[in-house]
């Protein structure tokens, strides 16, 4: 064959397969010993070739994408890639999520400064004694329902996961400020509880939905976490104005045309995924862990309050808690779709993601609950004023949340602000540490706004990071986990900070509990003072400890892996979803 010949075989082979690289050619290339000089030629417009179409592909896949930006830019109206939603439908659903989260923390929080008027107008005579399981009713609810929740959404899609959380939670608040005597009101609080712990835990498994295509970093999440931790922080201020001059039964009833809203609002703007085929849910698995995180909160709350450590209740509550732990675990290992796989545990991220949140959920109660015992034992400053100390908190947490979330978007990785947020708060808790019983309070103020700091770069990021390395069809698992072990953190912290606090006044105090500091009078309350005062400054520093702890785990997070924000949409992409 001629050297002209083999030149159009070459060609021709190589158009007919459209562009393909080369090592594609014909066998004339592949015939005789002569004409080397001419095979290699044709393999170099063979691969000039391939480049062109290459480029044309790329030019046509970048007019489509710019028509499909311009109709969402113009009319709003193209769906985003991934979501079947415009993004007038994504910003309403984004602030949709703000709000449900705002509902979830300050109904969690705005009760304990209604507890007077409460009891005062059901139950005067016996309801002091059960002013704890109002808030534990709610607690124990939630923590149990976690899991679940974030099993239902992978199965059935978190848009209906949503709506339904929000409807319980609805009627247990309309419940509630109907109730007529403690016991309704602690049962309404209950049924309340299951669908809160949905409100917080699933609407970020939504924001993670809500990303557009190839849209980076985690906005939502850190204005999310900005949002939990202000509602955290102002909470108890906002249910003290609602009580004094509302009435406390619209603590309860305000929820109502707020939550109505949320629930109008999804159903115009949510277009989330559903998952056509479904999956067995294991039931027996959510009901064991369940009974493993109420034990436990039960022992948290009652121990060395209620009954002593070494008391038979606390004693058959901790087997209660090993036994259905290890029931869990063993239900896990053979459950066909387990309700939170131990296979998340051999990600790293997720390991120690779970790990370093349950130890910011026990050091961030720390930092609220006994700032204020101090501003009110030790200060003399009242509930409502005391309140207002926390505002330095929020303002640093909402300052450093949208910062981080900008910064993020720019390429800053979640493992940078994790190993950031955990050093700042270390040093905020050693700061606080040398509190003393005259230590200015505008000091006070500024160590706050460092703990704000701090927390405000860890309540966002660390979802952030454990959405991006979740496997695709576990993502309402692992997110629904963080908040799993962040309710667990926060009670084992509060547990364990306040028996060390008790007994250390108690080794050097005037006598009686912390609870009677208030009516002291001359050199004994000056003691109960400083011996209050001391054993704070103990607890600290172990929250402190505990931070340090949380910077090493932090330091042992991968460098690499997947992009911030851009594995929800691949993920979508993938699913190809139904939209509801």
């Amino acid at each position: 064959m001629s050297t002209s010949a083999r030149r159009k075989s070459a060609d021709t082979g190589t158009t007919g397969r459209g562009g393909s690289a080369p090592g594609t050619n014909t066998g004339a290339e592949r015939k005789g010993s002569t004409g080397g000089t001419d095979r290699t030629g044709g393999r170099d417009r063979t691969a000039k070739k391939a480049k062109k179409a290459a480029e044309g592909a790329e030019k046509a896949a970048d007019s489509e994408g710019s028509a499909t930006n311009a109709a969402v830019t113009e009319g709003t109206s193209a769906p985003a890639a991934g979501t079947g939603m415009t993004e007038r439908q994504r910003t309403i659903g984004f602030l949709v999520c703000l709000v449900t989260i705002v509902l979830a923390i300050l109904d969690l929080q705005i009760v304990s400064a209604a507890t007077v008027p409460i009891v005062r107008d059901l139950d005067p005579e016996h309801g002091v004694d059960k002013i704890p399981w109002l808030v534990s009713s709610f607690a124990l609810a939630s923590a149990a329902m976690l899991p679940l929740y974030g099993k239902l959404c992978d199965v059935l899609g978190p848009k209906r996961v949503f709506t339904g959380a929000i409807a319980t939670f609805l009627v247990g608040s309309a419940l509630c400020g109907a109730a007529q005597s403690m016991g309704q009101l602690i049962a309404a609080r209950a049924l309340q509880g299951l669908g809160g712990g949905g409100l917080m835990s699933v609407t970020m498994v939504v924001i993670a939905h809500l990303k557009g295509p190839g849209e980076k970093g985690g906005k939502g999440n850190n204005l999310g976490g900005v949002v939990a931790g202000g509602g955290m922080a102002v909470g108890p201020w906002i249910g003290g104005l609602l009580a004094d001059h509302a009435g406390w039964r619209w603590i309860f009833y305000v929820n109502l045309p707020i939550g109505v809203a949320v629930l109008a609002a999804s159903a115009f703007a949510l277009k989330l995924p559903e998952r056509p085929v479904r999956r067995p849910i294991d039931y027996a698995g959510a009901a064991l862990v369940a009974a493993f995180a109420c034990s436990l909160l039960l022992v948290t709350d009652w121990g060395g309050q209620e009954y002593a450590w070494t008391s038979p209740v606390i004693a058959g509550l901790l087997l209660t808690s090993a036994a259905t732990l290890a029931l869990f675990l063993w239900r896990q290992t053979r459950a066909p779709e387990p309700v939170l796989p131990l296979s998340l545990f051999r990600v790293p991220e997720l390991r120690l993601g779970f790990a370093i949140q349950g130890l910011v959920g026990a050091s961030m109660m720390c930092a609220i609950y006994y700032v204020l015992v101090y501003l009110q034992v030790a200060r003399g400053i009242g509930s409502s004023s005391a309140g207002l100390y926390l505002l330095p908190m929020a303002a640093g947490m909402t300052a450093v949340g949208i910062l981080s979330g900008r910064l993020t978007d720019r390429g800053w990785s979640a493992r940078t602000f994790t190993i950031s947020g955990t050093a700042t708060t270390a040093l905020a808790f050693v700061a606080l540490s040398t509190t003393g019983p005259d230590t200015s309070l505008w000091l006070i103020r500024a160590e706050l706004l460092l703990f704000g700091a701090g927390f405000g770069q860890l309540v966002g990021q660390l979802i952030l990071l454990v959405q991006d390395a979740a496997p695709r069809h576990q993502l309402g698992i692992a997110t629904t986990g963080v908040r799993f072990f962040q309710t667990l953190g926060s009670a084992l912290g509060t547990a364990v900070f306040g028996t060390v606090l008790a007994r250390l006044y108690a080794a050097d105090g005037p006598g009686g509990g912390i609870g009677s500091l208030a009516r002291l009078t001359g050199r004994a309350r000056t003691d109960g003072v400083e011996a209050f005062v001391s054993a704070m400054d103990v607890v600290f520093w172990g929250a402190a400890a505990v931070m340090a702890v949380g910077v090493m785990l932090a330091l042992r997070l991968p460098r690499s892996g997947t992009r911030p924000g851009t594995s929800i949409p691949e993920r979508a992409r993938e699913e190809q979803p139904v939209a509801a």
